[in-house]
C-alpha cells in the first residue's frame, strides 16, 4: 500500500504544479481556456482528497479502500475521455493528463489486484 501512496503523491503533485502553471500564464487565452481553469482546480482539489483516501486506506481503513478503488477508476476513465475529446483542451493539458492517468492506472492495478489464495 505504501507505493499506492507514492503514486498518489506523485499525482497530486503534478495536478498541483499543473494549477500553478495555469495561474501564471492566465493571461494566455490559447493556453488557459475556462475549460481549463475548470478541470484543473477540480483535478487539483480530487487529487488531494484521494491522497487523503490512500493515507487512510493505509493505515487499514476498508471504507477508505474502497472509496479509493471506485474514485481512481472514476477519474482514469475521465482521463481517458478528456484525452479522447478532440479540440476541448490544449494538448499541453492532455499531456499532463496522460501522466496523471498512467500513475492512476497503477494504482487502479495495485489496489484491484487479488491475492492468491494458498491451497
Amino acid at each position: 500500500m505504501r507505493n499506492v501512496v507514492w503514486l498518489i503523491s506523485g499525482y497530486a503533485a503534478v495536478s498541483l504544479l499543473t494549477l500553478v502553471a495555469v495561474i501564471v500564464f492566465r493571461h494566455d487565452a490559447t493556453m488557459v481556456t475556462t475549460a481549463v481553469w475548470i478541470r484543473s482546480t477540480i483535478v487539483a482539489a480530487s487529487s488531494l482528497l484521494t491522497l487523503f483516501f490512500a493515507v487512510r486506506a493505509a493505515r487499514g481503513d476498508r471504507r477508505m479502500l474502497l472509496r479509493l478503488r471506485v474514485v481512481t477508476a472514476v477519474m482514469l476513465v475521465a482521463i481517458v475521455v478528456i484525452i479522447a475529446l478532440p479540440g476541448t483542451f490544449p494538448l499541453w493539458l492532455k499531456f499532463e493528463q496522460g501522466i496523471c492517468g498512467l500513475l492512476l492506472l497503477a494504482v487502479v492495478v495495485q489496489i484491484n489486484r487479488r491475492r492468491a489464495v494458498r491451497p
